[in-house]
């Protein structure tokens, strides 16, 4: 170990800066501004509007009292019948009562069918409705759109469970914001105990999901409602046509509504416990499918967005261009940095990795305590801290390749058509007619 950290700082010796600023520039210009400075000010930012407007929320929340509409809660799913009593639990004990729940079986092949039908039954559940084929989320999703009588759809994953007080949050943005068209919730891994893999998710839910949406959000460029906790106006939903199929029905539906001229808020009050994936292989299956919409929904179905006509946002110019840049263009440009590095220089790679490892430990450890300003379960929170060495590796590696693979399937082959999460039939329909 000491001889190599010797050959390390030999190399530092060796290395100038000049060097360091030609392979390492995007760390330095972008990724602290970024994923450091700006969180930092736009959260402090946030903090402080939420302090100053605490009268104008206090108003928000007596309007919503005042109206109590009744807020449909739709739960489509595919063999998540386990699932089932935890969520209902969860609304059972939600603060804002005036609520409905329609769950919907997507061609279980599991005991959905009877668990369903008997919470019906016993009034645990409102509506029941069950498709004996499947045809994916989306058709579940539509389904119990249509039997909704809520002004307010909660559209939420079986294997969800809110906080007390998630959905009167989540209600709260649309008596305190003007145009608002949809309210994402905010997602906590509740199965973080189960392994690393779950723990590291853990981590990243906190530090790089949830903070990036609250500032995405407060720079009016939060574009992805995540379908395991989100709220929409049912006329909107109607207005739009409901879910189309994914993957990424959640990013798609989110876009469609931003093109119409709505809103998009994030409420991390609103907090909701999923269950996230236990293995590496099934962790990267679910980024794959997650990372392949990008190129599907941003690049193709909603290439409008990029072009200047009488519907053009630049709201939605930017939401497109932070997430195609961020995301596409940087994990491109680390790959053939990377390629280069080896070719014309791979003692190099002696001195940058271990070097860009500890730049973004130490980034990643002081955005672990900006998170102690806006997480709930600070105790908890901090028993993870042993974990943060692991994390540059998570993210600059692993999540990395994983979302570099998913793009160039999805570029080259259009593998999210081929995902066996949604239905063969309706994955080719929704090809044929661009979706």
């Amino acid at each position: 170990m000491n001889n190599l950290w010797e050959m390390i700082f030999s190399n530092l010796q060796y290395s100038d800066w000049n060097k360091i600023l030609n392979w390492g520039w995007y760390v330095f210009l972008i990724d602290i501004p970024r994923f450091l400075i700006l969180e930092i000010i736009v959260l402090f930012v946030s903090i402080r509007n939420r302090y100053t407007n605490k009268d104008k929320w206090k108003t928000g929340r007596e309007k919503l009292m005042k109206e109590f509409p009744l807020v449909t809660v739709l739960v489509p799913g595919h063999n998540e019948g386990k699932h089932l009593h935890k969520m209902i639990v969860s609304m059972q004990k939600q603060t804002y009562k005036n609520i409905e729940i329609i769950v919907v079986d997507d061609g279980s092949t599991d005991h959905t069918k009877i668990i369903g039908q008997s919470f019906e039954q016993m009034g645990y559940i409102s509506k029941f409705l069950r498709s004996e084929i499947r045809g994916g989320k989306a058709s579940a999703a539509n389904l119990g759109l249509k039997y909704a009588k809520g002004k307010y759809i909660v559209h939420i994953d079986a294997d969800s469970s809110l906080e007390n007080n998630a959905i009167e949050k989540s209600l709260l943005p649309f008596y305190v914001y003007p145009d608002v068209g949809g309210v994402g919730g905010n997602l906590m891994v509740r199965n973080d105990e189960d392994s690393l893999v779950s723990t590291m998710q853990y981590l990243e839910y906190q530090q790089s999901i949830s903070i990036s949406r609250i500032v995405l959000s407060k720079l009016g460029i939060y574009k992805i409602i995540s379908g395991a906790f989100g709220v929409f106006p049912k006329k909107i939903l109607d207005r739009v046509g409901g879910w189309d199929v994914g993957p990424g029905l959640d990013g798609d539906i989110t876009v469609k509504i931003r093109k119409i001229g709505y809103n998009i808020i994030f409420e991390e009050k609103a907090v909701c416990n999923t269950h996230v994936p236990v293995e590496w292989g099934k962790l990267a299956k679910q980024r794959l499918r997650w990372s392949r919409s990008l190129i599907r929904f941003r690049l193709r179905k909603h290439r409008d967005i990029w072009v200047p006509n009488k519907n053009f946002r630049l709201s939605n110019f930017f939401s497109f261009f932070e997430n195609v840049f961020f995301g596409l263009v940087l994990d491109i440009t680390w790959l053939i940095y990377m390629l280069r590095i080896i070719i014309e220089n791979p003692e190099f790679l002696l001195f940058w990795l271990p070097f860009k490892y500890l730049l973004y430990l130490l980034l990643y450890f002081m955005q672990f305590l900006v998170c102690l300003i806006i997480v709930n379960n600070k105790r908890k929170f901090l028993s993870k801290i042993i974990y943060i060495p692991l994390y540059p590796l998570y993210m600059g590696y692993f999540m990395r390749i994983v979302r570099t693979i998913a793009y160039f399937d999805e570029f080259f082959f259009y593998d999210s058509y081929k995902d066996p999460w949604n239905p063969q039939k309706t994955s080719k329909k929704a090809r044929e007619f661009g979706g």
